[in-house]
């Protein structure tokens, strides 16, 4: 398969600070773990998926994992291309056959060329995974800008909006759509105001999103997960100091950050036929945190 061999830029500009967010995984000393811990099933055979933001962390262990139960893979990704390889090399190892997207989803017109090179590749769409997003810490309010919270409003939660209004057509009974929010939604995060903001969003767009295709036996489903070792989460984790690093770490009954391969299983679950019965929900994958604050 071709690499990518450009990205369109140009919407990024126009609205970002730092449109390289969140980084390249493979520049990480120690690499977050991401790959499948026990055998395929087949559960998602015949299934053809898009994941989002799906080039590292959560989404690589995500598209992967679908790989290995038998699902075509559709990987979309912003611009880290050498990150992106890695997951569709992971994927074609699995026997999956994989299609890589980079852009800015946050673009509608990015999100329907996604939706229609895959219709044109698999002729179908049965599983949508919305978990690319970004974070601009800040300890200040005042120091959010204009552009920084477009920006964050823009991938975490416009492009679900964008994503599901070009798949929606396509998506049939049986069908089912996942949405990566996080346990910032309940708790806070004093310092991922506009993040936090987004992940409610996205939390209040589920619930609603899943009343509006029950009747068309499409579900709609949200994970929310705690602290994961991905490249951004490992980012958030590092920049507190040791103390507030332990404390945290304490405050988690497991005693420890998750990986992304420990969320991947979730989201498969989700998806498959194993939760026929569940839609409009919000999967907690946390280590049985329960704190009021990330303090």
């Amino acid at each position: 398969m071709a690499d990518p061999q450009h990205v369109d830029t140009a919407f990024v500009e126009q609205t970002s600070e730092e449109p390289r967010m969140p980084g390249h995984e493979s520049a990480l000393d120690r690499k977050p773990q991401w790959q499948p811990r026990y055998p395929g099933s087949g559960r998602l055979a015949g299934k053809v998926a898009i994941v989002t933001g799906g080039d590292s962390g959560i989404g690589r262990a995500t598209a992967v994992l679908f790989a290995r139960e038998g699902a075509k893979v559709a990987i979309a990704y912003l611009e880290e291309h050498d990150d992106a390889r890695i997951t569709r090399d992971a994927c074609e190892a699995e026997g999956a056959e994989v299609l890589l997207s980079a852009g800015d989803l946050g673009d509608p017109d990015h999100c329907r060329g996604l939706v229609d090179a895959v219709i044109e590749k698999w002729g179908r769409l049965d599983v949508l995974v919305n978990n690319a997003g970004e974070q601009h810490p800040d300890e200040d309010v005042t120091e959010i800008t204009a552009e920084q919270l477009q920006r964050t409003f823009q991938t975490n939660i416009f492009s679900m909006f964008y994503l599901v209004q070009a798949a929606r057509p396509h998506l049939q009974s049986g069908a089912a759509i996942v949405n990566c929010t996080s346990v910032t939604m309940y708790k806070g995060a004093p310092i991922l105001l506009d993040y936090s903001a987004t992940k409610g969003a996205i939390t209040a767009f589920t619930r609603s999103f899943s009343e509006n295709l029950v009747a068309d036996g499409i579900r709609v489903n949200a994970v929310s997960p705690g602290m994961t070792l991905s490249d951004m989460g490992r980012g958030a984790l590092e920049r507190r100091t040791p103390e507030s690093k332990q404390r945290f770490l304490n405050s988690i009954p497991l005693g420890r950050a998750a990986e992304p391969e420990e969320i991947a299983p979730a989201v498969v679950f989700l998806v498959s036929a194993d939760a026929s019965y569940i839609t409009g929900q919000n999967f907690v994958v946390n280590g049985g945190d329960r704190t009021e604050s990330y303090q």
